[in-house]
């Protein structure tokens, strides 16, 4: 999940299908974006895909810098793994540094559920079917998903509305879907399902999105 400036042991049995039929992985392996405020980039959000067959390893990188000239007055970076089997997860870990406040966040597959460990949210076992908040797959939002900065199980409202053009990209389309309640947040798919980009507000109202390189 964004910043809150700007907005194997214990495995079950795992299906047979290959992660590369079954999860959209895009062909160049690599999927990443402009973060833009009030129209002006900040910086950038990158995922890497890495290996084959059953197994695959999503590489998650987020930096972003607002300031005015040469004066940086807020940083915020991300890094995290995360591991899939077939079409589960298994594992993730991640580390956040928003403006110098670090947070770290690890989740393990106990059956058919999520250990959590996090620093600002404690250790817990999440709800069956919650997946970590990190936008590429859009299976995440079929049901409750887990803040990869905090920790905190999230329960938004998701509302389907259809096919449409990208406000900030018109020559591409995709379904927008509209979070409210616990995320507040417009975010967009094509058909494969890949993740074309999201829009929100900061928490100084400043207009916020995610533009795709």
């Amino acid at each position: 999940m964004i910043g809150r400036r700007l907005a194997l042991a214990g495995l079950a049995a795992l299906p047979a299908a290959r992660a590369s039929a079954s999860l959209p992985i895009p062909a160049t392996r690599q999927l990443g974006f402009r973060v833009l405020r009030k129209g002006s980039a900040i910086g950038q959000h990158v995922f890497a895909f890495e290996g084959s067959g059953d197994r695959l390893t999503v590489r998650i990188t987020v930096d972003l810098a607002v300031g005015i000239g040469p004066i940086t007055l807020y940083r915020y970076r991300h890094r995290a793994v995360e591991q899939w089997e077939a079409d589960t997860v298994v594992a993730f870990q991640a580390e956040t540094n928003d403006d110098g406040a670090i947070s770290t966040t690890t989740m393990r597959r106990e059956g058919d559920r999520l250990a959590v460990d996090s620093n600002r949210a404690g250790r817990y076992v999440a709800p069956a079917g919650a997946l970590p908040a990190t936008h590429w797959n859009r299976r995440m939002l079929d049901g409750p998903f887990i803040n990869t900065q905090t920790g905190a199980v999230m329960r938004p409202a998701v509302a389907r509305e259809g096919v449409e053009s990208l406000p900030w990209a018109p020559q591409r389309r995709g379904t927008r879907f509209v979070l409210s309640g616990d995320v507040d947040l417009e975010t967009w798919y094509d058909e494969t399902p890949r993740w074309l980009g999201l829009r929100f507000r900061g928490e100084d109202g400043s207009p916020i999105h995610y533009e795709a390189v």
